[in-house]
């Protein structure tokens, strides 16, 4: 009997490292589907999570799909009667490195955090590389909180005053753009509280660790390599020119903007090589007077949050995983002044 083809393996570095759940998923699973930044591309693959190991959607009141000018967004009310001053609302950008991943892929973590946080969830199909790339995925999540603070009162009974906005990886990236345009915004829309997990916050890190060791520290870990990293950014935003601006890489947005952001909640992942630069924004927001709460996910790696399917029959809901979206819409049901 022929072996089967090991495609992805652990590094020996990582093994003693990583989450023993992880391990056993990922060598299970993960280890033999080639790495997607080394086969034809084919856009088909967008049909399936970005992430193997999710849970199933919950059921809430009511799920809806809205339509933008470019793309849809996916609504999740919760169940039972809206408070006198109306839901509040969180909108949701997925994660994918800008180039995988949709509303369909979305709907656990979307109907967790209505249910949990008891709120509207708005989840943005946002636009992807590389068919259309940066800014598309940013005019998207712009018109889509514009949308809902001007229309989610009549259309979704949604509080325009109690917005919060959040993300995964590249989503982490589009939701900390989106508190910036905000502020920028005449007059300026507020938003509440901003949920970044995993995020991407500077397009312009690179493989040599400077200025963010993490890239070269855990330039081994599983799942998020650096060179799918890449793959990512170049299929998302091809001009190099275009890193350094600030709705590409909101660490460089301007400090008046940052004084005016919402406070925020980050899940960062101990052996990502995305972690320094959202420990970096982090410090930025409290450098200018913004509340932002880090809880590090030891032994765990990139894509931990939408693996809460898998842990929970793995090790019964690790603290990695399914904990990790419960602090978040812990951490969002709070923002409301619940």
């Amino acid at each position: 009997m022929a072996e089967t083809k090991i495609y992805q393996p652990i590094h020996p570095d990582f093994l003693p490292k990583l989450l023993p759940e992880y391990v056993e998923f990922h060598n299970a699973n993960t280890a033999f589907v080639p790495a997607i930044q080394d086969i034809p591309w084919d856009p088909n693959c967008r049909k399936f999570a970005p992430v193997k190991g999710g849970s199933e959607p919950l059921k809430v009141g009511a799920v809806r799909d809205i339509p933008l000018s470019k793309c849809t967004m996916r609504t999740f009310t919760p169940e039972g009667t809206a408070p006198v001053d109306g839901w509040p609302a969180f909108i949701f950008f997925h994660g994918g490195g800008w180039t995988l991943g949709s509303i369909d892929t979305e709907n656990a973590f979307s109907t967790n955090m209505c249910k949990g946080a008891s709120c509207v969830v708005v989840s943005v199909d946002y636009r992807l590389g590389p068919e259309q790339p940066y800014p598309a995925a940013v005019e998207d999540a712009e018109e889509a909180l514009r949308w809902v603070y001007t229309k989610g009162k009549s259309e979704l009974g949604v509080n325009p005053e109690r917005i919060a906005v959040g993300g995964s990886s590249s989503g982490g990236n589009l939701a900390a753009i989106i508190t910036h345009i905000a502020a920028m915004s005449t007059p300026p829309i507020p938003l509440v509280f901003q949920l970044l997990v995993v995020p991407v916050t500077d397009n312009t890190a690179s493989t040599s660790g400077v200025p963010y060791l993490s890239w070269k520290e855990n330039a081994n870990t599983p799942a998020l390599s650096p060179a799918k990293m890449l793959w990512f950014r170049n299929n998302y935003s091809p001009n190099e020119e275009d890193w350094k601006k600030w709705d590409n890489s909101p660490i460089f947005a301007p400090e008046e903007t940052f004084r005016k952001a919402p406070p925020a909640w980050f899940a960062v992942a101990e052996l990502d090589i995305l972690r320094d630069e959202a420990l970096a924004y982090a410090v930025k927001l409290r450098n200018a007077g913004v509340q932002a709460d880090v809880k590090i996910y030891k032994g765990a790696p990139h894509p931990i949050m939408a693996m809460d399917g898998a842990y929970l029959t793995f090790s019964d809901r690790s603290p990695a995983a399914y904990r990790m979206i419960d602090f978040s819409s812990q951490a969002c049901y709070r923002s409301d002044g619940s």
